[in-house]
């Protein structure tokens, strides 16, 4: 009888292992962790996503908000729960800028995640209070250089992408306003849609239904083609405002040390919930789309999060935007 070497022997178990470990998960409830207040875009994202997952995984994915301090909380959160693919985190393009923001931070936001996969980018609107007295970009970049300071501007708390374009926004137009953080971009819509704040930049996700209601005043989009769900409004190049372009990306991530089989076993749950009819039209909806699957993947998502720290890094620096 032939005897197979030790070390075949050994890895035998180990190998067997990981696919019952993919197998047998998850047999409880999944934690997906939201870093921002519920009723934001990102939440909207997270809860159309867990709604999608949760059939083919076979179980529950209960999406909890932890806002705050621009993200970090929530993302500590996660970076600090047991690796076993219990706790998960739905982040967007903060996770890029995050670790140029805040240079004293409780974990490692970069070494302590894993990866699993890209959801969607979002286009971006610059939108008003309705009673705004300027109705087009070109009318709003003359009002804000008039009044400047005199004029309040919305968004979710430094390091938030409502944030990130509002810097960008006045950096274009060379003009600053007076800025209004919130915990989360909820409730600066709210207060945008009461008329208590003038202006906001924020995604697609949360402004695209109160655009279409009339309840706000929408001057532009941030990318660099016109959005479907909202094909009157012009993109900020069109409308004035030359290369000026941002999207909001998000993804899933996993405490670092989550084993290899639940990272991929989350990662094709991500790609069959991408392909959903239900999911694709509310994001349609929502004035997006998934991701295609080849982005959906632990080692895309990966090496597309670290160039894209390395794109803001700089951005960040040159403006000394720090949060802490």
């Amino acid at each position: 009888m032939t005897q197979l070497p030790r070390r075949a022997v050994l890895a035998a178990p180990a190998a067997l292992a990981a696919p019952a470990l993919a197998q047998a998960y998850p047999t409880r409830p999944i934690t997906m962790v939201v870093p921002f207040a519920a009723g934001g875009p990102t939440d909207t994202v997270a809860r159309l996503l867990a709604q999608a997952m949760g059939p083919d995984l076979g179980g529950t994915i209960v999406v909890e908000n932890v806002a705050g301090a621009g993200g970090t909380l929530g993302a500590q959160r996660v970076a600090q729960a047991r690796p076993d693919g219990y706790t998960i985190l739905c982040h967007h393009i903060g996770m890029a800028t995050i670790p140029t923001l805040y240079r004293r931070l409780a974990y490692d936001p970069v070494n302590g995640f894993a990866t699993i996969g890209m959801i969607t980018e979002v286009p971006m609107t610059i939108v008003g209070r309705r009673t705004l007295e300027a109705n087009t970009l070109a009318e709003l970049v003359a009002l804000v250089r008039q009044r400047g300071e005199r004029l309040n501007y919305a968004n979710a708390g430094i390091g938030a992408a409502s944030h990130l374009c509002g810097l960008l926004f006045m950096s274009a137009v060379g003009t600053a306003m007076t800025t209004v953080p919130y915990r989360g971009t909820g409730p600066a819509m709210n207060d945008l849609v009461a008329g208590t704040v003038d202006l906001m930049c924020d995604q697609t996700t949360n402004t695209a239904e109160q655009i279409r209601a009339g309840t706000i005043k929408a001057f532009a989009v941030t990318t660099r083609e016109r959005v479907p769900a909202l094909p009157e409004l012009p993109t900020a190049a069109e409308a004035g405002l030359p290369d000026f372009e941002i999207s909001v990306w998000h993804g899933l991530y996993a405490p670092r040390g989550t084993p290899e089989p639940i990272i991929n076993r989350l990662s094709q749950s991500l790609q069959v919930a991408l392909r959903s009819p239900v999911l694709v039209q509310r994001f349609a909806d929502l004035g997006t789309t998934p991701v295609p699957p080849e982005r959906a993947t632990p080692a895309y998502h990966q090496r597309f999060w670290q160039a894209d720290i390395a794109r803001w890094r700089p951005i960040i620096q040159a403006a000394g935007s720090f949060a802490d």
